[in-house]
């Protein structure tokens, strides 16, 4: 099976474990995804374009004729965490495993409606629909579970941001700030998907709305939530009213998932200053200058 990865996909690998791990894989990808699907007796259909950032998808047929996804993950992001919280949910709010292949390098799941997720709806009714879906993930871990905690994750992006520029110092400072006052006083350990946005979501035929690409940790809701906030950036950066718009998107969201306004709004300046300072690290100065400009509103 041979195919040109999407360079979005080869970008984002090498940002994410380096150019050589991202060059291992993406040069062992077409025979890792040849064994997978004969292993599983799947019939490739096409590979989804221009595909995810840290994934490819390709979707298939099994041998019965059902329809299904497979998901090629380095092993670097952990496609383990991903297993276990999938199985974990086991299609309750996200995408079902299709089978208990223990496979290290590849994932199958039911088939989505790839192409539709929320970002196709108007923004309120996107919000809704996401605050409805990711409600269903938050959950008790399984005992003896896999996943690293909030802070402990936080920690490992603690490290880099201090390395940014002088410029955005205070930014920083802020972020740091209001992580290590959040972490000392966590109310919850729940599992949280990790990367919860509205693309993030998927039209389905059991249910309309299923999470996939979980980068599961567990921890408290306000983290979970806190990605989604800045979602459709773009939007937000263009009006002259993005500042109160998203300290009202804040206090709506946190209000009706039943979450405190204070915590999701310091997890939401962390996160949006730790992306942004990596962004910038990255050479993707346009995505850094704009997430801390949405930081800086905060």
């Amino acid at each position: 099976m041979a195919f040109e990865p999407p360079q979005r996909l080869v970008k984002a690998l090498g940002e994410a474990y380096g150019e050589t791990v991202a060059a291992d894989w993406l040069g062992g990808l077409p025979s890792l995804a040849q064994e997978a699907l004969e292993r599983r007796e799947l019939t490739c259909e096409r590979v989804m374009a221009p595909g995810g950032r840290s994934s490819v998808v390709v979707l298939v047929r099994r041998a019965d004729g059902t329809q299904a996804a497979l998901k090629l993950v380095p092993e670097a992001a952990r496609p383990d965490r991903e297993r276990a919280a999938l199985a974990h949910w086991n299609g309750w709010g996200a995408v079902r495993l299709a089978d208990e292949v223990a496979d290290p390098a590849a994932l199958l799941l039911e088939r989505l409606h790839c192409e539709v997720s929320l970002r196709s709806l108007p923004e309120a009714k996107a919000l809704l629909e996401a605050a409805g879906t990711v409600r269903k993930l938050w959950v008790e871990p399984a005992e003896g579970h896999p996943f690293e905690t909030v802070e402990e994750r936080t920690a490992r992006q603690a490290g880099p941001m201090r390395e940014a520029p002088d410029e955005v110092a205070p930014l920083v400072e802020a972020a740091l700030a209001a992580r290590a006052e959040l972490v000392a006083s966590s109310p919850e350990l729940l599992l949280l998907h990790g990367n919860f946005r509205q693309g993030k979501v998927l039209g389905g035929d059991r249910t309309p709305w299923l999470a996939v690409g979980p980068d599961p940790l567990v921890g408290e809701r306000a983290y979970d939530l806190a990605r989604l906030v800045r979602d459709r950036i773009d939007d937000q950066i263009a009006t002259a009213a993005g500042a109160p718009a998203t300290r009202r998107r804040i206090n709506r969201l946190a209000d009706s998932l039943d979450v405190d306004r204070e915590r999701l709004h310091g997890w939401t300046l962390f996160r949006a200053v730790e992306s942004g300072t990596r962004a910038m690290a990255a050479g993707r100065r346009q995505d850094g200058e704009m997430l801390l400009e949405f930081a800086s509103w905060l």
